[in-house]
């Protein structure tokens, strides 16, 4: 156990970024619950299963898709639930009125800084639309509404595989590797921003630009949600007003397009 001499610092960053409620991060310190390294190694590993599971579970169209879409935040949710009993609760909190408003802020947030900077990785690199919605208007009122409660099931799981791994990196770094929480969490921050966009690499057809860089600063701004409320349900809540959004967005152009031919 570090004395208190060695002990890596737990300085909070500024109201800017952490709210003054009293709130920290759960487990990088032992707190509420204790989750040794190889624990968050085995968490890690079942959001890689739960993530394989989405892409290579066998489904024809959206109703299908639900199965893969429920076991891709499943696998590691019951993982990490095994590990830490009841205080896998710690992940969430009661959403209050500036729970939500933290939700439209962020999401508002997220499309400006995607916004500015899809525009700059487009104009040098070019990019790939996102396939999800192709066809949707098509397959009727059952597979619109099967894709709209499939993908807010995934992108909990988006949020469960980016926010876990962001724990279990913030515990080694404070933990084992001594360093301060803030740089703990700011290398955790960037570290899972990469994770996430990788991921995203088949969505793009493996347009690197886009899913590290416009995936990647999408993914930091919906962290900092995690961030400052400790509160895995609002950066869920953001993520889903910013791709559902989109998604409808895409459905009302495609509808036009086809009512206009």
């Amino acid at each position: 156990m570090a004395t208190e001499a060695t002990a890596p610092t737990k300085k909070r960053f500024g109201r800017l970024i952490e709210r003054a409620d009293g709130r920290d991060f759960p487990y990088y310190d032992g707190e509420p619950v204790e989750v040794a390294g190889w624990k968050w190694g085995v968490i890690i590993l079942a959001c890689a299963v739960g993530f394989a599971a989405l892409l290579f579970y066998p489904a024809s169209n959206d109703l299908q898709s639900l199965v893969p879409r429920i076991l891709f935040p499943a696998i590691p949710l019951a993982v990490f639930i095994g590990f830490t009993g009841r205080y896998w609760k710690s992940l969430f909190k009661k959403l209050t009125g500036v729970d939500y408003l933290n939700m439209v802020v962020f999401w508002l947030l997220n499309l400006a800084v995607s916004s500015v900077v899809g525009l700059i990785v487009m104009a040098v690199f070019g990019a790939n639309a996102n396939p999800a919605t192709n066809g949707l208007i098509d397959g009727g009122p059952i597979q619109i509404i099967s894709f709209y409660v499939g993908t807010g099931i995934q992108l909990f799981g988006e949020e469960i595989f980016t926010i876990l791994p962001f724990l279990a990196v913030m515990y080694l770094l404070f933990t084992k590797a001594k360093l301060s929480r803030n740089t703990s969490v700011i290398l955790a921050w960037l570290i899972t921003a990469a994770w996430f966009g990788a991921a995203h690499l088949p969505t793009y057809g493996w347009n690197f630009a886009q899913a590290f860089l416009i995936i990647g600063a999408a993914r930091l701004v919906l962290t900092l949600a995690y961030m400052r409320t400790k509160n895995i349900l609002v950066s869920t809540g953001a993520h889903i007003l910013n791709d559902w959004s989109t998604f409808t967005f895409a459905l009302i152009a495609a509808g036009a397009a086809g009512v206009a031919s």
